[in-house]
């Protein structure tokens, strides 16, 4: 929240038993107060993919979990990264057990064209689990007045380093 912005109070009505379970849960994510952790939610509400503008540019990751040996998946999946390969920025795939992959998939372009692909990954046989996570991009800033430093780490097999 900048500076500019003005803080407008308003109530809010909960049954007894929704609020208590509320204030536990914000005590043990370290909220101070339940003002902050309700303008999260909000924020929160807002970054989904289904309450943005079609053609909004958001940069964002999609996770999914699937089975390894379920039949051609793995190709499927390959053919289905390529084909929007102007939106996939960056993939990580990481082998949880013999069977079991998560991939996380970074990317950035339409929120439609990043939904479509979601949905075109979760529907396929052998997927537990697909899902996409956004944030708005301002495709006009130039900046915004400090600098970041990326650091970046490489991280090696002992088999590749041997």
């Amino acid at each position: 929240m900048s500076d500019k912005d003005n803080l407008v109070r308003f109530g809010i009505s909960m049954p007894q038993s929704l609020i208590e379970q509320f204030d536990r849960l914000i005590a043990l994510q370290g909220y101070d107060n339940r003002s902050e952790a309700i303008r999260d939610l909000a924020r929160k509400a807002l970054l989904t993919s289904s309450s943005m503008q079609p053609t909004e540019m958001v940069a964002g990751t999609i996770v999914m979990v699937y089975d390894h040996d379920s039949r051609d998946l793995p190709i499927t999946l390959m053919d289905l990264q390529h084909d929007y390969h102007h939106a996939i920025i960056s993939t990580m795939h990481i082998h949880l057990n013999h069977q079991q992959c998560l991939e996380i998939l970074v990317v950035r372009g339409e929120v439609q064209k990043l939904r479509e692909l979601q949905q075109r990954i979760q529907v396929l046989k052998g997927v537990a689990y697909a899902e996409l996570s956004v944030t708005h991009v301002d495709e006009h800033s130039q900046g915004h007045g400090h600098s970041h430093h990326h650091g970046h780490h490489h991280v090696h097999d002992k088999a590749e380093t041997e």
